[in-house]
Parts: structure tokens; C-alpha cells; sequence
């Protein structure tokens, strides 16, 4: 009953037996490889279009060195108050990037208000230098907080950001759950709503360790190579990134362990739905599900052997928790299975 990160899952069967498959042998390094552009081509057909792949280790780095090429003097980069970016990335995109800043944008639920983004970024002034200037947006898809931007979200953000000149960057950490939580394609949850560059997770959902920038604007692509060779993310032996990667995509693998994840996040939800010492936060979209539980079910849960975190409620959460309440987080994976889902469901009735 491991509910606590599908960072705590291990790596898919299929992804681990690629990466023995190209364990041994020779093969060009630093992206150059056979594997390497084979993979490329698939980010391509993926998006329907030509696009420039950028592997990296960690999801941190993605985002950080993706607002690190948008970054001027005085650079500041807007996001949700409680993003990845925001509260979980210990200052690394202002590192990377040499001292920009990051500006905190309001919204419910995880996700920003068209009139808040619009309200923030107008706040500073065009060549006033004492306040410094915009440089990007950063929207975070699926959610810190497991629900999911729609298409015309993403389309109305886009809208904003292109009003300052700006261009959009979406965290994809989770973006395989929030892609077959709205039922589209890449192409039209990214690029062709006017997301410039995207940080594709692959970590989270049944990979190892695989990371990627994914780059629209294939004009700036020289510069992202420098500032990824910098920042000591450019992997000699990229062929075990692009192992993954080539698993991941095989028969839709990554679809489907996206769908089965949600799937069980949903399962989870009716499990909260229906108890008497728990209740729904809110409506889980991807496979993230919030619950305000009493603190003795969670004691007794966590004691059952259960794993899962309690959690801070999100700005403007309206719900009130009682002294003996607490709201807690419950992730599920690809390795999550409805006997899992079932005995929790037992421990909190």
C-alpha cells in the first residue's frame, strides 16, 4: 500500500529489460548514438512535428534549464504560488540560471487565473530597471495538486504570455497522466495551444531515471546545448536515457501505465467517498488524491503498514479541517494494484 510518491515506484519490467538490452556493446556518446536518434524520431512522431530533444537526469534540471534560455538580467518568471518550481526545487531554476527570480501567480486548485497571470505580469513596468523584468511563464501540467489545466486553460494562458512577449513553459513531470486524463494528443496539449518548450517526465511513470527538454522553437536549440553541457547535464552514455525512453513509447506503454495509474486514483477516490472517517478534498484528475482524514485513521493506516504523507492545504482552501483532521496526499503508479487500493480501503473503514 505504497501511496506516499510514484517516485517510490520502481522501474517498469519492460523499461528494465530494455536498458539490459543495450547494456552491452558500443555505441556513439553524447546523444549521438544509433538509440539516441532513434529516439528523437519518436519525439518527433509524437508531436507531430520536428522538435529538438534534450535528455536530462531529473525533473528540476528539465524545468531550471528550460527557463534558464529564456533568462535576461533582471529575469523573473512567473508560476503558480505553490508549483514545483516554487516550493520544491530549493532555488535551482534561480541557480541555473545566474539570478532570476521567480514571482508567485494565485489561483485555485494548483492552477493560475488568466487575470491573475495578466495582473502580475503587467505590474512591472517595461525599462523600468529597479523591479527587473518578465522573461517566461511556467505552468506545471498535471498539477502540484493533481488536477489538470484544460485545453483552453493552456490556450488562454498561451494568450497571456504572448500579450508580454513571453514565452510558455509547461513542468510535464506528470504529463503522460494529465495527456490521457484529458484524452488528447501531445501535440495539442502542447505546441499547438502555444507551449514554446516542455519539460517531458518520465521518471514518475514507469522509468528509471529519464528525463527531457522538449524544445518547439528549434532556432534556440544551439543555446540550450551549451546551457545543458554548463549546468553538467549532458550524459556521455545517453543511450540509457534513450533505453527508457524507447521502452516508454513501445506499443503505448506509456499511455498505459498513465491510464492505469489514474484509474486507481479514481478507485481511491470512491474509497473516500464512501468512509466515515475520511472525506474527498477535492476532485482528483490525475493520479494525485487529496483526503481530510481523521488523525487516528491516519495513525492506524500508517501503522497497518500504509504509506502516504499528510500534507499543507493549498491557498484558498476553502474546506475547513477540525483540530483531530489532518489533509493528506495519496499518489498511485503504474506498480499500484487494486488489491493495494482494497486493503486501504479496509484499514479506514
Amino acid at each position: 500500500m505504497h501511496f506516499s510518491s510514484d517516485n517510490w515506484a520502481g522501474a517498469h519490467p519492460k523499461v528494465a529489460e530494455n536498458l539490459a538490452r543495450h547494456a552491452a556493446g558500443y555505441d556513439a556518446a553524447y546523444g549521438n548514438g544509433v538509440l539516441d536518434k532513434q529516439v528523437a524520431e519518436k519525439f518527433n512522431e509524437i508531436f507531430e512535428r520536428e522538435v529538438e530533444v534534450f535528455f536530462v537526469g531529473t525533473g528540476t534540471a528539465a524545468n531550471s534549464l528550460s527557463l534558464t534560455l529564456f533568462n535576461r538580467p533582471g529575469g523573473i518568471s512567473f508560476c503558480h504560488r505553490e508549483a514545483h518550481v516554487m516550493d520544491d526545487e530549493c532555488g535551482a531554476p534561480e541557480y541555473f540560471s545566474g539570478g532570476s527570480r521567480l514571482f508567485a501567480v494565485d489561483g485555485p486548485t494548483g492552477r493560475m487565473t488568466t487575470e491573475n497571470l495578466d495582473r502580475a505580469i503587467g505590474r512591472f513596468v517595461p525599462h523600468v530597471v529597479h523591479s527587473g523584468r518578465p522573461i517566461a511563464v511556467t505552468m506545471t501540467q498535471a498539477t502540484e495538486v493533481g488536477t489538470v489545466y484544460s485545453l483552453d486553460d493552456i490556450s488562454a494562458l498561451s494568450a497571456v504570455a504572448k500579450k508580454y512577449g513571453l514565452p510558455l513553459h509547461m513542468d510535464g513531470a506528470r504529463f503522460a497522466n494529465a495527456l490521457v486524463s484529458l484524452n488528447t494528443t501531445p501535440a495539442e496539449m502542447t505546441w499547438k495551444r502555444g507551449v514554446d518548450i516542455l519539460s517531458f517526465g518520465g521518471t514518475k511513470n514507469g522509468c528509471w531515471c529519464a528525463e527531457a527538454v522538449v524544445l518547439f522553437d528549434r532556432s534556440k536549440a544551439e543555446e540550450l546545448s551549451f546551457i545543458r553541457k554548463r549546468a553538467a547535464q549532458l550524459f556521455s552514455k545517453s543511450r540509457f536515457i534513450a533505453a527508457q525512453f524507447d521502452a516508454y513509447f513501445a506499443g503505448g506503454l506509456w499511455l498505459e501505465t498513465a491510464a492505469h495509474a489514474n484509474a486507481m486514483a479514481a478507485r481511491l477516490a470512491d474509497v473516500f467517498r464512501n468512509s466515515t472517517n475520511a472525506r474527498l478534498a477535492w476532485e482528483p484528475q490525475a493520479n494525485e488524491v487529496f483526503s481530510i482524514m481523521k488523525k487516528e485513521t491516519m495513525a492506524s493506516a500508517l501503522a497497518a503498514g500504509a504509506s502516504f504523507y499528510d500534507w499543507r492545504p493549498p491557498q484558498n482552501f476553502a474546506d475547513p479541517i477540525a483540530p483531530d483532521e489532518t489533509l493528506c496526499r495519496l499518489v498511485t503508479s503504474f506498480a499500484t494494484t487494486h488489491d493495494d487500493v482494497g486493503r486501504f480501503a479496509a484499514l479506514i473503514s
